[in-house]
C-alpha cells in the first residue's frame, strides 16, 4: 500500500492538525451558540483557531507538503477553502500566485489597492478610520475584488456561475446559522476578524519585498538581482520565540518564513527543527511577535498608502522593529 502522506514522519503530526481542523471548527460553532459565556469563548478560541490553521493548510497543500500526490493536496486545498471562506477563487488560481511569490522573490498582488484608494476618496476615508479602528478593512476590500472580478470583464467570466453557487451556498450557511442563534453570527464574525488578524500580522512582516499589483502573468521588472541572498536578506521569522512550541502553532510555525522559503516543501512541523539546522542563535532575520506588536499598532494607518515596508534594525537595538511598517492586503488567500 502506497504511503498516503509525502513525509513518513507526517503521520501523526498532520493527522492530529487535520482532525482538529476539520472537526473542530462546527465544535466551535456548536458552543458559541450556547448559554452559558464560558463555552462562547471557547468557541470563539476554537473558530478563530481551526480558521487560521484551515488557511495555513491550503498554503501546506499549495506546496503540495502533505499528502504524496498533486490530486490529494488540492482536494483537501478546496475542502479548507470552504471552511474559511477563500472558495470563490479557485485553488489552482491561488496556489499559482503564491508560487509568483517563491520564484519571482516579490510580493505579486492581485489588486493595486493603493491606486483605486488614491482614486476614491470617500472609499479612502472609510477604508482609513476603520484602519484606524483596527477592523481591517483592506483585507474585506480584496476579498470582495476577489467576488467581483469574474464580472468586472472577460478575463475570468468563466468563473461567474462558480463564484454565483460559491455565494448561495455560504449565504444559505449563514441563513441557517442566524435562524439557529444570533448570537452564534456575532460571534463567528468576531471569530473570523480575530482570524483575519492572525494572518495580517504574520503577513505584515515577513518581508521587505518589493510589490507589484499585476493580475495577468505579465512579470515583474528585471530592476535588481532577487537572488537567494536576497530572498533570505529580505524574508524574515515573526516568532513568538524559537523555543515558544506551542504558540508558534497558533500560525501552525507559519512564522518560521526563512527556513520555509530555504526550502519550500518542508511542512509545518518540521520547521523549528529545519530553522535550528539553518541559522545560528541570534540570527538577525528573527524578529519576534512582541518586538513587532508596537508597529503593528503605529503603522495601522500609514502602512495602507505607505511606498515602502520599512526596515529592521540589528538585534541588540531598542525598538528595532519599531520602523518596520510592514505589508497589507498581500494574504495568499486573495491571490487570483
Amino acid at each position: 500500500m502506497k504511503p498516503v502522506f509525502r513525509h513518513a514522519d507526517g503521520v501523526w503530526p498532520n493527522t492530529l492538525a487535520l482532525a482538529v481542523t476539520v472537526l473542530g471548527w462546527p465544535l466551535g460553532i456548536g458552543l458559541l451558540g450556547q448559554s452559558h459565556w464560558a463555552l462562547n469563548v471557547l468557541g470563539v478560541l476554537l473558530v478563530t483557531l481551526t480558521l487560521t490553521w484551515s488557511a495555513y493548510f491550503i498554503h501546506e497543500f499549495a506546496h503540495q507538503a502533505i499528502f504524496r500526490t498533486p490530486e490529494a493536496n488540492e482536494r483537501w486545498g478546496k475542502f479548507m477553502s470552504w471552511i474559511n471562506g477563500s472558495c470563490y477563487a479557485s485553488f489552482a488560481d491561488l496556489r499559482r500566485k503564491h508560487m509568483r511569490h517563491h520564484v519571482e522573490r516579490a510580493d505579486v498582488i492581485t489588486f493595486d489597492l493603493q491606486g483605486f484608494l488614491r482614486r476614491h476618496a470617500l472609499v479612502r476615508k472609510v477604508v482609513l478610520a476603520l484602519e484606524w479602528l483596527h477592523i481591517p478593512a483592506v483585507e474585506f476590500v480584496m476579498r470582495g475584488f476577489v467576488v467581483a472580478l469574474p464580472f468586472m470583464g472577460e478575463r475570468k467570466k468563466e468563473a461567474r456561475s462558480r463564484v454565483i453557487l460559491v455565494a448561495l451556498v455560504r449565504l444559505t450557511a449563514w441563513a441557517l446559522l442566524a435562524w439557529w442563534s444570533l448570537k452564534a453570527v456575532a460571534l463567528y464574525a468576531l471569530s473570523y476578524l480575530l482570524f483575519v488578524h492572525l494572518l495580517r500580522f504574520a503577513d505584515c512582516f515577513q518581508h521587505t519585498y518589493d510589490a507589484y499589483p499585476i493580475l495577468d502573468e505579465s512579470p515583474i521588472p528585471q530592476d535588481k538581482l532577487r537572488d537567494r541572498a536576497y530572498e533570505q536578506a529580505n524574508t524574515y521569522t515573526d516568532v513568538v520565540g524559537i523555543d515558544a512550541k506551542w504558540l508558534n502553532l497558533l500560525w501552525l510555525n507559519f512564522g518560521f518564513h526563512n527556513a520555509h522559503h530555504e526550502r519550500p516543501v518542508a511542512p509545518w512541523y518540521q520547521l523549528p527543527r529545519l530553522h535550528r539546522e539553518l541559522y545560528p542563535e541570534g540570527n538577525a532575520q528573527v524578529v519576534t511577535v512582541g518586538e513587532l506588536l508596537r508597529a503593528y499598532h503605529r503603522h495601522r494607518v500609514t502602512r495602507v498608502l505607505a511606498s515602502d515596508y520599512g526596515q529592521v534594525l540589528p538585534p541588540g537595538t531598542p525598538g528595532r522593529a519599531d520602523g518596520f511598517v510592514g505589508a497589507v492586503g498581500v494574504s495568499f488567500l486573495t491571490a487570483v
